[in-house]
């Protein structure tokens, strides 16, 4: 009898353990206390499905979408997961891409989300959903269009490394940039 009651004292402490271990690694994820409602991390089974604006004209997958509870109303928050370090400020693209998936969320779900989250491997960074932010992308998204049926484009190659990775480089026929 006394080795049961030991074995179930080793089952719940075991128990504690693993709970207390997967808070901790939810924790780390930077994800908000909430229900992960979609994922496209490849790391479930299922590929979700992209979130299809046809009003804006825009397609997009966020990593994940988090179902919280913000101000007593039930938002999805997207959640764009970065590989890399967090740099000294986040880039304009980065934020840009994730302010898309706000606005794709607000067209397709009917709520706005009143922000979004940029997760990097050593940090995550509440980024807020404006309305400035929101006009951004919806500028960028003309510009997209404008420049696909405009007969020329102008490059930009004041980024070396931008450059030097470009897929376009052996068509580009510029060598400013190859030092």
């Amino acid at each position: 009898m006394g080795y049961l009651w030991g074995f179930v004292l080793l089952l719940l402490i075991a128990g504690v353990l693993l709970l207390r271990g997967g808070r901790r690694r939810w924790q780390q994820t930077g994800l908000p206390a909430g229900e992960v409602v979609y994922s496209d991390t490849g790391q479930w089974e299922k590929q979700e499905q992209p979130l299809i604006s046809r009003r804006y004209g825009l397609v997009g997958r966020p990593d994940y979408l988090v179902q919280v509870v913000e101000s007593g109303q039930s938002v999805s928050i997207p959640v764009e997961v970065k590989s890399r370090r967090r740099p000294a400020e986040p880039f304009a693209s980065h934020i840009l891409q994730l302010a898309t998936y706000c606005l794709l969320v607000e067209d397709v779900l009917k709520v706005r989300p009143p922000y979004g989250l940029l997760r990097y491997a050593d940090a995550t960074l509440r980024i807020d959903y404006s309305d400035g932010l929101r006009d951004a992308v919806l500028a960028a998204a003309d510009g997209i269009r404008s420049a696909r049926t405009a007969a020329n484009v102008g490059r930009d190659h004041q980024d070396a490394n931008r450059c030097r990775n470009c897929g376009y480089r052996q068509a580009c026929g510029t060598e400013a940039l190859d030092a």
